[in-house]
């Protein structure tokens, strides 16, 4: 990955140097899962993993807006991830068409494994900077982690609109 200096960096530029980085620490991340005690699962069920962390009890639609997926893949997605015991289905209090999705003490002690992972690898990664070099990594991925925050948060609000607008209008 090319280091640019200089500024302004147009956001194509910037886009570019982030998709690079995440691509590398995909492969950093890759390696040390490949040695978690509690067993290696897919980056979809990861990631719906992460999304049920952040919105415990939220049902399959909910899950599926968030990792972009249709439902059938949903559905058979924590099917998968039930079987090996990361989440469960519990029937909705307020409607019995409805699951409520929730991590098992497995798939919650996962994640944090996980999580000491990728921290192991960022750190031995960041120890190789110059320290005003991470302050303003630091500084920046603060701000985009905001942005990032800000954007998933306006999808959904539009997707719920649009899906009382829909349920209004029939």
């Amino acid at each position: 990955m090319p280091h640019r200096t200089g500024l302004p960096h147009r956001p194509e530029q910037v886009s570019e140097d982030v998709c690079a980085a995440s691509e590398l620490l995909e492969v950093l991340w890759g390696r040390g899962q490949e040695t978690a005690a509690r067993g290696v699962v897919s980056p979809s069920q990861l990631r719906a993993l992460l999304v049920i962390e952040q919105q415990e009890g939220s049902n399959l639609r909910s899950l599926g807006e968030a990792l972009g997926s249709r439902a059938p893949s949903v559905s058979r997605l924590c099917d998968r991830m039930e079987a090996m015991g990361l989440v469960q289905r519990d029937p909705s209090p307020t409607s019995r068409r409805e699951v409520e999705l929730r991590l098992t003490l497995q798939g919650r002690e996962l994640l944090e494994e996980y999580r000491a992972i990728r921290t192991r690898e960022l750190t031995a990664v960041l120890e190789r900077m110059q320290p005003s070099d991470v302050a303003a990594l630091a500084v920046g991925l603060a701000a985009f982690r905001s942005a990032a925050s800000q954007r998933l948060t306006g999808e959904r609000r539009t997707a719920a609109r649009l899906r009382d607008d829909v349920a209004d209008s029939a």
